[in-house]
């Protein structure tokens, strides 16, 4: 049976994914918005938890603070090959991989011959989207692992919802959570991630090694416990902006 999260505590920090977990998933990236309301929400949990929570995503920190602007939590991005410290230290140089310019041009390719697929160069890893062409997910998979193959053991696939990714191997959400466990304001706390995604699944392995909750959203994911969907994770989300603080006014 499908358990809910138990009641959020005053000694957690909350890592969060961002699409299908804060914000509804939608046909393209580039559509993809947020709204005043998380906004606000994530700044009252920040205020809480004492700013132990961070965002913890595939996009990059710049798309990521363009979409919760003037919000600037601390962030992973890439699947955690770029990390923002609480500090606002940047880890992982933001630059263009050309190791991945044959790629690049394979996948533009591709795209141009299935009609309705996307891709989505994050410079340091490149996406392959097919949410409007599904049908082409057999023969989109097998073309993706031709294009990585001459990459070499520093990348992999990493798959995701309706989408194929190319990334450099040795980062992943679990890295980046594990990296900001380390660091104030998140040590000594019980590390909490909510996730909806096959991308969190290795999060959600990371905090529960450390005592730690995960929180799967929809079907997709398994986690401790279960939220349905966002409106639900919004309204969880909630009870931890309403917790008790004995240092507010």
């Amino acid at each position: 049976m499908k358990q809910p999260p138990p009641p959020p505590a005053l000694d957690w920090c909350l890592f969060l994914d961002v699409d299908g977990t804060l914000v509804e998933l939608t046909d393209t990236p580039s559509e993809t918005t947020a709204d005043a309301k998380i906004n606000s929400l994530l700044q009252e949990i920040a205020e809480r938890l004492g700013g132990a929570v961070a965002l913890v995503s595939g996009r990059k920190i710049a798309t990521l603070d363009q979409m919760f602007a003037p919000l600037k939590l601390p962030a992973a991005g890439l699947h955690g090959v770029e990390r923002r410290r609480a500090d606002g230290t940047i880890q992982g140089a933001n630059f263009v991989d050309s190791q991945l310019d044959g790629a690049r041009v394979a996948l533009q390719a591709l795209v141009a011959a299935h009609p309705g697929t996307l891709l989505e160069d994050k410079d340091r890893t490149i996406g392959l989207h097919f949410r409007l062409a599904p049908q082409f997910e057999p023969v989109l998979r097998e073309a993706v692992i031709a294009i990585a193959k001459p990459l070499g053991s520093n990348y992999h696939i990493q798959g995701g919802k309706m989408l194929w990714e190319i990334k450099p191997r040795g980062f992943s959400k679990a890295t980046a959570i594990q990296a900001f466990m380390k660091e104030s304001p998140f040590s000594g706390r019980r590390p909490v991630f909510v996730g909806d995604d096959l991308t969190d699944q290795d999060g959600f392995g990371m905090v529960e090694a450390h005592r730690g909750i995960s929180v799967g959203v929809g079907d997709l994911v398994q986690g401790q416990y279960y939220l349905p969907n966002v409106a639900a994770v919004r309204g969880w989300l909630q009870r931890v902006a309403d917790l008790h603080d004995s240092h507010r006014a």
